[in-house]
């Protein structure tokens, strides 16, 4: 059964990031999900920028991405645990060509008139996603 994608953005070099999924869920959160793939001929080492500021236990991480709800002005990050790990997918240092990883970020969840919001690695475009559930 194919994977549905909602969105298709290009970061860096020939890498692509393709969301599948934002669910709003029990516990008043959202979780992005999708794959990050490399169309590229050679490995793709410069994941550090993914992580946004992340100084702590979440190196090698998408904990910088965030959520933006353009009409309730709002711009959310990636939850943390009491230790500062993010609710993220940890430990991308490479992509080799042609391989895909999956991740996923958790996000407070924004009211739910918005239904639809702008969601962001850093390095890669804006994608313009819809929160299911």
């Amino acid at each position: 059964m194919p994977v549905e994608v909602i969105a298709t953005v290009k970061g860096p070099s020939s890498i692509v990031l393709n969301v599948n999924s934002a669910v709003r869920e029990a516990g008043n959160f959202v979780t992005v999900s999708g794959q990050i793939k490399n169309d590229g001929a050679e490995a793709y080492v410069e994941t550090a920028a993914w992580r946004g500021d992340e100084r702590t236990a979440s190196a090698a991480s998408v904990a910088g991405a965030t959520l933006v709800d353009k009409q309730g002005k709002k711009r959310y990050y990636v939850l943390r645990d009491t230790e500062g790990r993010c609710s993220c997918t940890i430990g991308i240092t490479r992509i080799g060509p042609g391989e895909s990883i999956p991740f996923f970020a958790q996000f407070p969840a924004p009211p739910t008139s918005a239904n639809e919001v702008d969601f962001t690695i850093p390095t890669f475009a804006t994608a313009t996603i819809k929160i299911s559930g």
